[in-house]
């Protein structure tokens, strides 16, 4: 379960920088008050947590198919 909530916050921070990239529009800022805000904080914190959750999703991945090859 914390898998798919980490993925969840990690694509909806992606969709974020796709907006600041492409559009110049930062999503969380506007909806909570300007990027130094203490809730866009929070949820940029949130998102960089979720990421690095993430980074250990590719190494189990991993490990899970050189398991199942090897059966």
């Amino acid at each position: 379960m914390l898998d798919k909530i980490a993925i969840l916050i990690a694509v909806i921070g992606a969709l974020n920088w796709g907006g600041i990239g492409l559009f110049g529009f930062d999503t969380v800022a506007f909806l909570f008050g300007g990027q130094l805000s203490v809730f866009s904080r929070i949820i940029y914190a949130l998102v960089g947590l979720a990421g690095l959750w993430c980074i250990s999703l590719l190494f189990r991945l991993g490990d899970d198919r050189s398991a199942a090859s090897a059966a």
